[in-house]
């Protein structure tokens, strides 16, 4: 019994005495008046131990057989389910294995077999959370995560994410490498099923921007910012009309990078019991499970319906925005070189004013050339550059070097001059007088 339910009995005494009422007994106990007088008649039939409840002590209708949670036990205990939170397994074992329990009552099997620990509560920093935009495609952070998905089953995969900052609704694939080219599919993939965003939250990496080049000694607050050329991404995001926004810190797009914080544990989890070993595999999963999970589960509604995203018109050429775009000077002859190859301009296109002036050149994802003059395309075909002749090497004159040659001789060959006499000591030996010579 414990100290509550003696109180009820000492007040339920008080109220079968006749010390205080039944109205105040059930005030004292926070009771109605009719349960006051269903305890009285229980105290009356059973004594004191008619305020403890008939339950307590004996086991739950609702307990689920110990067979049950040892065999739930044993299946995540499998190397395949290692690290699996509560909430992931307990979802697992019901769509997997179909043992439906609660993730508590997981909680509490893994925590008896040792399988997960609870984790102490800590106090965290809280940060000021920028609220959502109201409308669904009015801001769509864009990131790309670097991460060992396969747990070394395949090949390095990288995961690029889209995800609209007011519904959380997610856009994802996995790619090979994080290139200009592969983030640009997913980009065409993304206009063609919901059309145009208002604009794009990333970070300040390559693909978006093009960093100014300094010295190393060079102070970089001293000098104004250059306004730098975009990256081929930022250029076709004008040409969409798509606003870019730079984001100054990872905290700042924290939406994205929650996510991949998300797929980082669930996914790599997922990817591991469905055995993916590979990159087509690895797309399949994405999209018939977790992003169907994701859409279910984490998506919200946008404060205002409104769908801010823009359609795709006439004038957009997702082929030739979406593409590696040079500028090229077409030479006297009508020809444009191109990655070390050369194009001929066909003669049909030929225009005024097209010699010497500056083309288009858009390298297309599916591997095709294409040349534009304002806003025409021009008919062009590979052809083969003329070799240019080796000059022969120049004939040396046999006489004339021999002539230019010096010789050589050796009459000091042993001569050394210290050894050697001095001036006037040679001038006596030989018999010179000096005298002589004055005369």
């Amino acid at each position: 019994m414990t100290q509550a339910d003696r109180d009820r009995l000492v007040a339920l005494k008080k109220a079968k005495k006749n010390v205080i009422t039944q109205r105040e007994a059930a005030e004292e106990l926070g009771l109605s008046i009719r349960q006051v007088q269903r305890l009285l008649d229980g105290l009356r039939q059973r004594g004191d131990k008619a305020v403890v409840h008939g339950l307590r002590g004996k086991a739950s209708n609702r307990k689920i057989d110990e067979k049950i949670e040892r065999e739930a036990v044993k299946i995540l205990s499998a190397p395949v389910y290692e690290g699996f939170g509560p909430t992931l397994a307990a979802e697992y074992l019901r769509n997997k294995h179909g043992i439906d329990a609660s993730k508590e009552t997981v909680r509490r099997w893994m925590m008896r077999a040792k399988l997960w620990r609870g984790k102490q509560a800590q106090v965290k920093q809280v940060h000021m959370w920028r609220p959502r935009r109201s409308r669904f495609g009015e801001l769509v952070q864009w990131d790309t995560s670097d991460h060992n998905w396969l747990e070394g089953r395949g090949e390095k995969l990288y995961l690029i994410a889209m995800i609209d900052d007011a519904t959380s609704r997610l856009f994802a694939r996995f790619v090979r490498h994080d290139s200009t080219e592969e983030n640009m599919k997913l980009l065409w993939s993304y206009l063609e099923k919901f059309g145009r965003p208002v604009s794009f939250y990333t970070d300040k990496a390559s693909l978006f921007q093009t960093a100014e080049k300094r010295k190393r000694d060079e102070p970089g607050v001293e000098k104004d910012p250059v306004e730098m050329p975009p990256t081929q991404i930022g250029r076709a995001l004008r040409e969409l009309g798509i606003t870019w926004i730079a984001a100054h810190s990872p905290q700042a797009k924290g939406r994205v990078e929650r996510n991949f914080a998300t797929a980082q544990d669930r996914l790599v989890k997922g990817l591991r019991v469905a055995g993916v070993t590979t990159l087509e595999q690895a797309n399949a999963y994405l999209a018939d499970y977790y992003l169907v999970w994701w859409e279910r589960e984490l998506t919200v509604e946008a404060a205002n319906p409104d769908d801010a995203h823009r359609r795709l018109e006439k004038s957009h050429n997702l082929a030739a925005s979406l593409s590696y775009v040079e500028t090229r000077q077409v030479r006297p002859d009508y020809t444009v070189r191109w990655n070390g190859k050369l194009y001929q301009i066909d003669r049909a296109a030929v225009t005024p004013g097209l010699r010497g002036a500056n083309v288009r050149v858009e390298q297309r994802m599916g591997g095709t050339l294409a040349v534009r003059h304002g806003d025409r395309y021009l008919s062009i075909e590979e052809c083969v550059a003329p070799q240019k002749k080796s000059a022969p090497a120049p004939k040396t004159n046999t006489k004339t070097k021999r002539r230019t040659q010096k010789r050589s001789s050796d009459w000091n060959k042993n001569f050394d001059l210290k050894k050697g006499p001095k001036v006037w000591q040679a001038a006596q030996e030989s018999g010179f007088r000096r005298k002589d010579a004055m005369a």
